[in-house]
């Protein structure tokens, strides 16, 4: 029996127990096909990935670009996810059977970035590398090194976006925020924030929405029946935007009032192009999974660690370009997003 089958296995005896049947876990290597059993020679480094979930397509796309990686580095790619945005035991299960399973080191993007760090040191412990990719945990030290966008400064562009296009109008803001504990969001937000040159203080309304566009759409109506006058609507990523959207349209609304977001993806810089959504900071997960691959492969042929924090870069994409912020249009945004 390959290795791979008795991982899935014994995933699946774990999940029963502790309550956690939501994850997936399949492997791949060079000789053998996306989401199969197969295994790519004995020789071959095992790589594990682990993403929030395996229906988000920022999520797909990073798990496209892990696969080619290792295709191309010859290794072997086992891969995990939650059933849901914030599914931190099922993250702590996957960590721990890709240990069991033998892996050379593991890539994963925290749901929890606190309560995941008791399992990432125990995988360090025993000699596993583990490279956060998009998400940082905290504190970011436990991991031994970061592949990610710079949330703060994608937050701070749409901020400086969003204030070069209200030309000096009184903003009523609403923040559509991800969910309490995730670093991610936070950073998003305060980066939004001070590119605004606002606090929280001058958010009429602020709702989490775990990323979710019809959550997105019932957090802005919950808005708007708070602060009709709401005219700037920063979202944690595009779903929520276009659930924004959505809720503002039903009012009649949706020409009057500035959204910004983040992300990058194919619909939300469609969106942007179709004028639902003014401004998005384009992010690139396939790169961060791509050179998470090659440093566990780096790190298993000469024991050289990857450390620190690199920056897999960020754009902000518009059509309606304001002085003084750089940005780049769809047209860009279109050839280099993902899902």
């Amino acid at each position: 029996m390959p290795r791979t089958t008795r991982l899935s296995s014994s995933l699946l005896r774990a999940a029963a127990v502790t309550g956690v049947a939501a994850l997936t876990l399949t492997a791949c290597g060079s000789g053998s096909g996306s989401g199969s059993a197969g295994s790519s020679g004995s020789g071959s480094v095992k790589v594990g990935l682990i993403t929030k979930t395996d229906t988000n397509p920022f999520f797909v796309k990073m798990k496209e670009g892990a696969e080619k990686a290792a295709k191309e580095n010859g290794a072997e790619l086992s891969t995990a996810a939650g059933k849901f945005d914030g599914d931190n035991a099922g993250q702590v299960t996957a960590l721990e059977n890709m240990v069991a399973a033998g892996v050379k080191g593991i890539l994963i993007t925290p749901s929890d970035s606190k309560a995941i760090v008791p399992a990432i040191e125990k995988a360090k412990a025993k000699g596993v590398l583990v490279i956060a990719l998009d998400t940082p945990t905290d504190p970011q030290s436990a991991v031994d090194a970061l592949f990610a966008t710079d949330n703060l400064k994608a937050g701070e562009l749409i901020g400086q976006y969003a204030k070069a296009a209200m030309k000096g109008k009184s903003a009523k803001i609403a923040a559509l925020d991800l969910a309490p504990g995730v670093s991610v969001g936070i950073q998003r937000h305060d980066g939004f924030l001070k590119g605004f040159g606002a606090t929280d203080k001058d958010v009429a309304c602020a709702q989490d929405t775990g990323g979710d566009q019809a959550k997105g759409q019932t957090a802005m109506e919950n808005c708007l029946q708070k602060e009709p006058g709401i005219n700037v609507v920063y979202t944690i990523n595009e779903p929520a935007a276009l659930g924004a959207y959505t809720a503002l349209k039903a009012k009649g609304r949706e020409k009057d009032v500035l959204i910004v977001s983040v992300d990058g993806g194919c619909t939300g810089t469609q969106a942007v192009k179709d004028g639902k959504i003014a401004a998005t900071s384009q992010q690139y997960p396939l790169k961060m999974a791509a050179e998470g691959v090659k440093a566990v492969v780096a790190f298993a042929k000469d024991g050289k660690k990857a450390s620190g924090y690199t920056d897999t870069g960020v754009t902000l994409i518009t059509d309606k370009a304001q002085d003084g912020v750089t940005s780049k249009d769809t047209g860009y945004g279109l050839e280099n997003c993902w899902g």
